[in-house]
């Protein structure tokens, strides 16, 4: 089975950054340990990161969520230093959900696709919207010991919507 890990924004700006919180940051070992097991496995990794212009807060999100974060070339806009990227692909996304990300994977032989990341309720549900929509038939899953919400509200929001859309949901957190 070919199997895709595909990480979701773990930058620096949602971690401890501009828009970082505890539960990002608590999530941060449980990444890593995934992206090692991934590695040993031989399995593919995929990275996104968020990434802005300096004209953020005139775009739409911008004027949703007046926040500035990511801005392309900045320390925010980092993959966590704690995290390997070696040897993996990166995709700069400059909204929630990435149409390349699905773009590609469509193209590829993956049996299974895994999402991990930040945030669930935000660029992690997005992702995973789109690709089930780009590929219905193969099996998606998000660890939900790997994302985090802006509120533990959200959170499980998110993960109840995933379920609703035959996104397979692991080790749901209470």
């Amino acid at each position: 089975m070919k199997k895709v890990l595909v990480v979701i924004d773990m930058q620096n700006d949602f971690i401890n950054g501009a828009i970082g919180s505890p539960a990002a940051q608590a999530i941060i070992p449980n990444v890593a340990q995934k992206i090692d097991e991934y590695k040993k496995s031989g399995n593919d990794i995929i990275f996104t990161r968020d990434t802005h212009e300096r004209n953020y807060l005139e775009t739409q999100e911008g004027k949703n969520l007046p926040v500035v974060h990511c801005l392309e070339g900045t320390p925010g806009w980092q993959i966590a230093s704690g995290l390997n990227v070696e040897g993996c692909k990166i995709i700069d996304k400059p909204s929630f959900g990435s149409i390349e990300l699905a773009e590609y994977l469509k193209n590829t032989d993956y049996d299974e696709i895994e999402l991990v990341g930040l945030v669930s309720s935000i660029c992690v549900i997005s992702n995973a919207l789109i690709i089930k929509a780009y590929l219905p038939e193969i099996k998606i899953t998000v660890d939900a010991s790997c994302t985090a919400g802006v509120t533990d509200e959200d959170y499980k929001a998110s993960l109840v919507v995933m379920k609703m859309c035959h996104i397979n949901v692991l080790d749901q957190r209470n």
